[in-house]
């Protein structure tokens, strides 16, 4: 076989392990499939009726709901890479000859499938109380490439933050800038209600980019420049957690 064969078959076996791993950890699994769901109903009911927005409050909050499954899923990937790394599992792997992007690549496309369950599901219960999203397919496809996009993103980051901690604790505390985020943007508020100072921030930010894209594609609703600033936004983060995780991998192994 080929080296580019090899690559690819060990790239997917590593996938399948992350697969594996995920499924076998019922409670952390259950976490990143329920708390999103939860916490949209504590939005929805218990935050809803005190937030004006332009329509039910429920059709507003999805979109920024489905980016704190990404925030939530991502604190799984790195702690499963310093999990791997403080457990002698990373070395184990390099003796057989197992390149840096085909082990985090594995702990990246699991994160993502996990990812994408809950989005599933989230869409599902949304549904269910009151959320009614555009039917056209092209703008369904062009969502979830937007959404896609930021997942990959966000996964790999994480891979990096985990591959920078010394430790499991560690590594989730350092996701939290990226469970965060949602937090100042138009996730869950009018950009326009926040003060001015703020107002910058959440309106220039990666997140605010990708909800006006998910919710002008999935309402129906004028987009604008949101999808191009939003692909721009993922691919340049993309692009810097690639590069870092393999500069932190190279560090980490020395």
């Amino acid at each position: 076989m080929s080296e580019l064969t090899i690559r690819r078959t060990r790239t997917v076996v590593m996938i399948g392990r992350c697969v594996r791993l995920s499924r076998r950890n019922i409670d952390a699994l259950l976490t990143s499939l329920l708390l999103p769901v939860i916490l949209m109903l504590l939005f929805v009911y218990l935050f809803g009726g005190a937030i004006e927005t332009d329509s039910a409050y429920v059709t507003y909050v999805v979109p920024g709901v489905l980016l704190l499954c990404a925030g939530f899923g991502a604190a799984g990937t790195a702690i499963s890479v310093t999990t791997d790394l403080t457990n002698g599992m990373i070395e184990r792997l390099r003796t057989v000859d197992v390149a840096a992007t085909s082990i985090i690549a594995g702990h990246v496309v699991a994160s993502v499938a996990r990812n994408t369950v809950s989005t599933v599901l989230v869409l599902g219960v949304a549904v269910a109380i009151g959320f009614r999203p555009a039917v056209e397919p092209l703008r369904w496809l062009a969502a979830g490439g937007v959404l896609l996009m930021f997942l990959l993103a966000v996964s790999w980051l994480s891979a990096a933050f985990g591959l920078l901690a010394r430790t499991p604790e560690a590594a989730s505390g350092y996701t939290f800038l990226v469970m965060f985020l949602p937090y100042p943007s138009s996730a869950f508020v009018p950009v326009d209600t926040m003060p001015a100072w703020l107002r910058g921030f959440a309106e220039n930010q990666p997140v605010t980019a990708v909800i006006e894209s998910l919710r002008g594609l999935l309402l129906d609703t004028p987009v604008g420049s949101a999808p191009a600033r939003a692909a721009a936004w993922c691919l340049a983060l993309l692009a810097v957690a690639v590069v870092l995780s393999a500069a932190l991998f190279r560090r980490r192994i020395a």
